[in-house]
């Protein structure tokens, strides 16, 4: 794993000659309890209605992570449930992103780095958007109350997942997923790394994190991908991190919910965070043992 890849991993020729056995109904009741999960958490109300949509689409991805590794011997079932399942997230998507923010803007003003003179700008920003959140809210579950439809689909899917043909997925096919995740990191990343653009650095860090969420739901079925699998998390948790910022940034344009005044600020304070995550990261990779302490 060169570039990303530059965090030292077992050699891909190592996790190709793994163990032979192999449990995929492993694989089958995770992606199980990650959309049972989903459905649970988008049936709670009132105020925890906002981070019910958070936490459930973090199932949902997981779900399809773990779809992904199956892909294509799970057969065009396993297409049908993937492509179903990102489109019920999508239409979750404006709720989680007012979450988002919100989470966002407690977790810089609890950052020891953030100067003292910006934190009652921060303060004024994260009740902006507390306030744009609850509107968020309002408007969609007014659309469909409860997210019972929702929820609804996605129970639908849940039959079919289990449905399908897990006994034929093998831990040579899974052990081929990751290799072809890990490539795909390492393109991304070198990409990212060179070019600076937002675009590229938020396709490294969706695929950083799909490759995390499938070392989790492997499990101890391939434990020689141990050494991965605690450098991308670490490398996930970084950039997960760095898109802090970038969220906030892309909160900054004309049409922002917060006032000229506080934009501005805000601007600058994600860009400062930005280039001083993006430096961290560089360093973790080139010096991984030495990973700098949280700014």
């Amino acid at each position: 794993m060169s570039g990303v890849t530059d965090i030292p991993v077992p050699a891909v020729e190592a996790v190709i000659a793994g163990p032979a056995l192999f449990d995929a109904d492993v694989l089958r009741a995770y992606a199980d309890e990650q959309i049972g999960r989903a459905i649970a958490l988008l049936g709670w109300h009132g105020g925890r209605v906002h981070q019910g949509v958070h936490q459930a689409r973090k199932s949902l991805r997981r779900t399809r992570a773990v779809l992904a590794l199956g892909a294509p011997m799970l057969g065009p079932g396993a297409e049908l449930a993937d492509r179903e399942v990102r489109r019920v997230n999508r239409r979750l998507s404006r709720m989680r992103d007012a979450q988002a923010l919100v989470e966002t803007l407690d977790r810089v003003i609890d950052k020891s780095r953030t100067p003292e003179e910006a934190l009652p700008m921060l303060r004024r920003a994260r009740r902006t958007a507390a306030q744009a959140r609850a509107d968020c809210a309002r408007r969609e579950l007014s659309d469909d109350p409860n997210l019972g439809r929702k929820r609804a689909v996605l129970t639908m899917l849940r039959a079919g997942i289990n449905a399908l043909p897990w006994e034929s997925l093998t831990g040579t096919r899974v052990r081929d997923a990751l290799e072809g995740a890990l490539q795909h990191v390492d393109s991304s990343g070198a990409l990212a790394r060179a070019s600076g653009r937002d675009d590229d650095w938020h396709r490294w860090r969706r695929r950083v994190r799909r490759l995390s969420q499938q070392h989790r739901a492997v499990g101890e079925l391939i434990p020689e991908i141990e050494s991965a699998r605690k450098h991308v998390k670490v490398l996930a948790e970084l950039l997960g991190e760095t898109q802090d910022y970038s969220l906030l940034r892309d909160h900054c344009g004309k049409r922002s919910i917060f006032s000229d005044v506080d934009r501005g600020l805000l601007r600058d304070l994600a860009d400062g965070g930005t280039a001083r995550m993006r430096e961290r990261i560089e360093r973790s990779l080139t010096a991984p043992s030495e990973v700098p302490a949280s700014t």
